[in-house]
């Protein structure tokens, strides 16, 4: 496809806003929703609308294969099995899914050991602090580099006899760095150490296998990735969602219930208690197509690497903007850049690119220990999806210039 087509299937590209064609590039936050999940959502709300897994009649059982399919295709997108996918409202519920089970599942005890990369978003360490807590366990930070790069030379030293799980993005929501989950997740499990992978900012970028990156868990969220919000993912290797106690209670987490005590249900659906999201699950299914069709074009990818190196290029010419995330290999680096400009406050320059059509992200990204990191109050940030253009990219800098000139 190339990028008209692509954009084709994004109707919100076609608005205006102050008599400017929208340029949308808060797609780290959220992304535009895609046609076909759109579709998809709508027929389920308005066809195929009945609860899940209980009754018998016809539109419950294609409700139920719809959800169902979803699931799969969610394992095959993953390189899973179907019984290791946990449906959630999204990655911020997975993590607390997660940090709350585990902490109950007794594979973690007073005293052990929390590792977590200093470049995290708030939903990949309040859960924890929670769980800390409640259990008396310790939080370790994985430090970074001025680059944005994670410490991977003090790695090893970090994870210690009590340390159980650590726990990573796959991608910086500020930072945009691709961090080298294969090889952290090595350095884990050669001490023992459980890995979770945040990777709410790399399912839309890039070709995942949890299989290959050997990561024991895996979040992410359905709305980053062109499909409904309301939908998150929890991947979990079989074998220790099995040793983890629900999250919740309610219909349908449950194999039996007596007054005497209840039993419960089979993985992944002891994790679901309650109805679903009975339309917003199988608009995944299309969305993963989409992703799919991408990841296979290289003329869209070629395009899509144009854009970043532009960007890249041209944001560092411009007097008095600090970029924060530049690895040594720009090839780990997807298209989202996060700034400061000299002189110039981040939600000034946010509310005056506004008025030129341009939408971005201002503030702490919900990631207010990395600002610390980097002694900075908030920054401005521009994410980049598959629908953008080079045009757009362009006409990106040229406000910028002109916005940074206003405040100046």
């Amino acid at each position: 496809m190339n990028i008209s087509q692509i954009r084709s299937h994004f109707p919100q590209l076609q608005e205006k806003l102050y008599g400017q064609a929208l340029v949308y590039l808060d797609n780290a936050a959220t992304s535009l929703r895609l046609d076909s999940a759109v579709e998809k959502w709508d027929q389920m709300s308005l066809r195929f609308n009945s609860n899940l897994h209980r009754a018998v009649h016809y539109t419950a059982a294609k409700a139920t294969e719809e959800f169902e399919g979803a699931r799969k295709a969610v394992a095959e997108f993953l390189n899973a099995d179907s019984r290791e996918i946990v449906f959630t409202s999204g990655a911020t519920q997975s993590l607390n899914l997660l940090a709350f089970c585990i902490g109950e599942s007794g594979l973690l005890k007073e005293g052990d050991e929390i590792l977590i990369a200093e470049s995290e978003h708030h939903s990949d360490i309040v859960p924890w602090q929670m769980l800390a807590q409640r259990k008396g366990l310790k939080i370790k930070t994985i430090p970074v580099l001025d680059s944005g790069e994670i410490r991977m030379d003090i790695l090893p030293s970090l994870i210690g006899s009590k340390t159980r799980i650590c726990c990573v993005a796959q991608v910086s929501n500020v930072l945009g760095i691709v961090n080298p989950v294969k090889e952290i997740a090595r350095i884990c499990h050669a001490a023992g150490c459980l890995l979770s992978v945040d990777g709410a900012q790399a399912v839309q970028h890039l070709k995942l296998d949890v299989k290959d990156l050997d990561c024991d868990f895996y979040s992410f969220s359905a709305h980053k990735m062109y499909a409904a919000p309301g939908v998150g993912v929890l991947y979990g290797r079989a074998e220790l969602l099995e040793q983890l106690p629900p999250y919740q209670g309610g219909g349908e987490m449950i194999e039996s219930v007596k007054w005497s005590g209840s039993s419960y249900a089979g993985i992944p659906h002891r994790f679901e208690a309650g109805t679903q999201n009975i339309s917003g699950v199988p608009a995944i299914k299309p969305a993963i197509e989409f992703l799919n069709s991408l990841f296979e074009d290289k003329e869209s990818a070629d395009y899509q690497l144009d854009i970043k190196n532009y960007l890249l290029s041209e944001l560092q010419k411009i007097e008095g903007l600090r970029l924060f995330g530049i690895p040594q290999d720009a090839s780990n680096k997807i298209p989202l850049f996060s700034f400061c400009v000299e002189g110039a406050h981040h939600e000034d320059l946010a509310l005056i690119l506004d008025k030129m059509g341009i939408a971005l992200r201002s503030g702490q990204m919900c990631a207010e220990p990395l600002m610390d990191r980097f002694a900075v109050s908030g920054m401005l940030r521009a994410s980049f999806a598959p629908y953008n253009s080079m045009e757009e990219a362009k006409y990106f800098i040229e406000c910028l210039r002109k916005a940074i000139l206003m405040l100046k």
